[in-house]
């Protein structure tokens, strides 16, 4: 099968439109018609090669795809065909501790990533692993389904499996206008908490407060206030989407005894000041998040179809116009996150 779409051939290059050939799906895997992919940072991170930049070339980037299952291949069960489906982005073994127990974000033998290792949502067609073809409710429109895989699943896992968050939180979300910050004050608020959302485009924050938080400028870290419906209290968990060293240690600073900081960003030479007697006084937590679980995409993908989560994704262009959604992107303006759109009959 012939497919069209955007390829790069070299880390850090230019995306270039292209036609080539799809395969037909192995033994377990399945091919895959896109009907829409997520642009987010993590995509542009991605292509820059900052997760992989030894993964073999040329490859369509494009990890938050939804798409249509056209055919399996040996070993798959036929009932995934015609199954509208997103992907899942870690290339997982499947038998490994982590995998068996549902921590599939901790796989011991990860084979990469989607649209890194494995062609992605840039193409109309791909193949992918039949593992990472998670189905979904059809009543989920395709272009609001790409937020599920990642930036609704994302905060999903930090939020009930890292932070284990209740009523009694008080939240704060660094960046919260962003394709996953958006997600997360509203996945953060269905646990209960009281959140507030940082934010440097006040043109953010209309949505911020429609998803349930205070908005607070942090155009400068010194102004940076905690919300007045607090009355004076501190944070109980900061979770920072932007892993600036500033964002790092004004977030130490706003947590009150016992309060957690989640950090999921992975800039390569980021650091800050650590404290240990700090630490053992004020009984802070410092916690990772990588991903979510298969599981937790899947229940993701309930949030949405049960009206519990709204995907934000102000942005939908179609393939010619997909630099738009970068620029966008890169300009700090995009509320939410953006999705190319595939045509019915492209490729």
């Amino acid at each position: 099968m012939r497919t069209r779409g955007y390829r790069i051939h070299t880390w850090g290059g230019p995306m270039l439109w292209e036609e080539w050939e799809t395969p037909e799906p192995g033994a377990g895997e399945a091919l895959v018609r896109v009907e829409a992919c997520g642009v987010g940072l993590t995509v542009l991170n991605c292509m820059r090669g900052d997760l992989s930049d030894t993964a073999p070339l040329p490859r369509a980037p494009g990890h938050e795809l939804v798409g249509r299952v056209l055919a399996v291949g040996e070993g798959v069960s036929p009932d995934l065909v015609g199954k509208r489906v997103v992907g899942y982005f870690y290339l997982t073994c499947g038998v490994c501790g982590p995998c068996r127990s549902g921590r599939d974000s901790r796989c011991a033998n990860m084979a990469g990533w989607l649209g890194v290792h494995r062609d992605g949502g840039y193409g109309a067609h791909t193949v992918i692993p039949a593992a990472n073809a998670l189905p979904i409710p059809e009543s989920i429109e395709p272009t609001l389904a790409t937020a599920i895989p990642d930036a609704i699943a994302t905060p999903l896992h930090v939020c009930k499996t890292r932070l284990e968050l209740t009523p009694l939180d008080r939240v704060v979300v660094i960046g919260a206008g962003g394709g996953v910050g958006i997600h997360m004050v509203q996945m953060a608020r269905l646990f209960g908490a009281s959140v507030c959302g940082l934010e440097i485009d006040e043109a953010k924050f209309p949505a911020i407060r429609d998803a349930g938080a205070e908005p607070t400028l942090s155009r400068q870290w010194d102004d940076a206030r905690l919300p007045s419906a607090w009355r004076g209290e501190p944070a109980t968990a900061v979770i920072d989407l932007i892993g600036s060293r500033e964002s790092l240690g004004w977030s130490m600073g706003a947590l009150g005894m016992g309060g957690s900081l989640a950090v999921l960003t992975t800039f390569r030479d980021r650091s800050f000041p650590l404290a240990p007697r700090e630490m053992v006084f004020r009984e802070l937590r410092i916690v990772g998040s990588r991903y979510a679980s298969k599981a937790e995409v899947l229940e993701a993908a309930r949030l949405v179809a049960d009206g519990r989560i709204k995907p934000v994704v102000s942005m939908v262009v179609p393939p010619e116009e997909i630099e738009r959604a970068h620029e966008a992107l890169r300009g700090n303006t995009l509320l939410g996150r953006g999705a190319v759109r595939w045509p019915a009959g492209a490729g």
